[in-house]
């Protein structure tokens, strides 16, 4: 998600060791390697579609793995964040490893936030993102611009573990959000103190939501609408700028006549799926040249957005769609 600042540290503090703990507790073979074979890059997933911890996918029902209902502190966490969740995993990176710069394009992280909770966590930990760079350090609770160039480096030898959970958030999440701070604000943050949260001594575990809605077996014209204006609006200058936003106007208008006379009818799916295609020929036609602020290619966000988004007619929902790395 595209925020106001590259990083936002939530009122909340929370007791690494106890995290650690019940990590610890499980078995070294819960862990499985990033989905792309990152080199020292590790997950343990705790939500994830239908709770099936094989399944990296980002379309689907999201629910509870067996790891996250032996992790009872994780889950108060999460409840106390407070949120829809959708996937969120341990990640862990190994001693100088490192997360390689990248955005998050894929239509799923355009309108959810990543949540990181540090486990273990060194000061020679560095999380950059857009120009700034941060150490977060164990127990804290931070956002990030997705957005944004990011990337993470691992100068330690010990490893490094997050809690990474990705949620649309909540009226109580945004608004603990409102009372987080930007850490490079100055003065205006002086004064600014976390809530400790040790947990409570409750016997039986929170119960978390978990969205059961993420992608749309069609876009409906406003969503295509806000999406490709978005994308537009962060496109940096450029000659074949003005005949892009026309074809895109064009489309959304093509799009709104086949939604108003069909709806999201599986029977009309051929008819978008013929207009969606053109619609892309056209776009590698005339944008191939266009770049995001962030540098990133245009028809790289076309795809993870737009392309696989707005019809679920081909979709394979995969956590390598339409983005380049996963921090």
């Amino acid at each position: 998600m595209k925020l106001k600042t590259s990083f936002i540290q939530l009122p909340l503090l929370f007791d690494a060791q106890r995290l650690l703990a019940e990590i610890n507790a499980l078995d070294a073979s819960c862990w499985r390697d990033h989905p792309q074979k990152f080199p020292g890059n590790f997950a343990l997933p705790l939500i994830s579609v239908e709770g099936d911890p094989a399944n990296d996918g980002v379309a689907g029902p999201m629910r509870p793995t067996p790891y996250l209902e032996h992790c009872p502190y994780l889950m108060q966490v999460l409840e106390k964040i407070g949120a829809v969740w959708g996937r969120s995993r341990l990640m862990k990176l190994s001693g100088h490893a490192e997360v390689k710069p990248h955005v998050d394009l894929n239509y799923y992280w355009r309108e959810r936030v990543r949540v990181h909770v540090p486990v273990v966590t060194q000061p020679a930990v560095r999380f950059i993102c857009g120009d700034e760079e941060v150490n977060m350090k164990a127990g804290e609770c931070w956002l990030f611009d997705t957005w944004r160039m990011h990337r993470v480096i691992n100068d330690a030898a010990a490893e490094r573990i997050h809690l990474v959970a990705d949620t649309v958030g909540s009226e109580r999440f945004w608004n603990t959000v409102d009372r987080g701070r930007d850490p490079f604000a100055g003065s205006v943050t002086e004064n600014w103190h976390p809530e400790t949260f040790s947990g409570l001594a409750s016997p039986s575990p929170p119960r978390l939501t978990y969205e059961s809605v993420n992608f749309p077996d069609v876009m409906t014209p406003w969503e295509l609408r806000e999406h490709l204006l978005f994308l537009l609006d962060d496109t940096r200058p450029h000659e074949q700028l003005a005949r892009v936003r026309q074809i895109a106007s064009r489309f959304i208008t093509v799009w709104q006549e086949i939604w108003a006379a069909h709806g999201d009818a599986p029977h009309a799916w051929p008819i978008y799926r013929e207009k969606l295609d053109a619609f892309e020929q056209q776009i590698h036609r005339f944008a191939g040249e266009l770049k995001f602020n962030s540098n990133m290619s245009f028809i790289e966000g076309m795809n993870g957005l737009i392309f696989i988004g707005a019809l679920g007619d081909r979709r394979q929902p995969t956590a390598t769609q339409g983005m380049r790395r996963a921090s």
